[in-house]
């Protein structure tokens, strides 16, 4: 045992530190075209950048939720696939491109619009949980990636499987 803590663990180490690229990714040069970019990149605008004072929040997109960001399903019976339509309305001032949207696990999957949300346009943010081999109270979140100001916002699927 001591000999694994002598020989692998310094070695894995110095694996790992070699393995890395010392430098950052840089980012595209002052004066890149963005249309190069992709279709969606000119729309792509983090309002909190680090080390800036002022932080724009007004000339932003805002995710508005129709309802709660919570979805609270009860009691189901385990196996059950319990699905949910989050609406919301982009109250902001250009338009709103979810980036990404992401769960803890492979139960829970959203499905979010890939085109821009115009100011004042409504879009649907859909999450289904599998209660397939879950039992008890769950409560389960998505986490939505977007231009926003805030840049994240968090949706709960909550309720307790029944094993029958």
């Amino acid at each position: 045992m001591k000999l694994i803590f002598q020989v692998l663990l310094p070695t894995f180490l110095l694996t790992l530190l070699l393995s890395c690229e010392p430098a950052p990714a840089s980012a595209p040069e002052n004066g890149t075209d963005v249309s190069e970019l992709g279709p969606n990149a000119a729309l792509i605008r983090n309002p909190v950048d680090v080390g800036v004072d002022n932080i724009d929040t007004m000339n932003v997109a805002k995710l508005t939720l129709a309802e709660d960001n919570e979805y609270a399903f009860g009691s189901v019976k385990e196996g059950e696939v319990i699905e949910h339509d989050f609406t919301f309305t982009n109250t902001g001032k250009v338009p709103l491109l979810i980036t990404k949207a992401r769960s803890t696990c492979g139960c829970t999957v959203p499905s979010y619009p890939e085109q821009p949300i115009a100011p004042g346009a409504e879009g649907v943010i859909s999450v289904a949980f599998n209660t397939k081999n879950k039992y008890g109270r769950q409560r389960k979140y998505v986490t939505i990636l977007a231009n926003t100001y805030p840049a994240t916002t968090v949706l709960y699927m909550d309720g307790t499987v029944i094993n029958e």
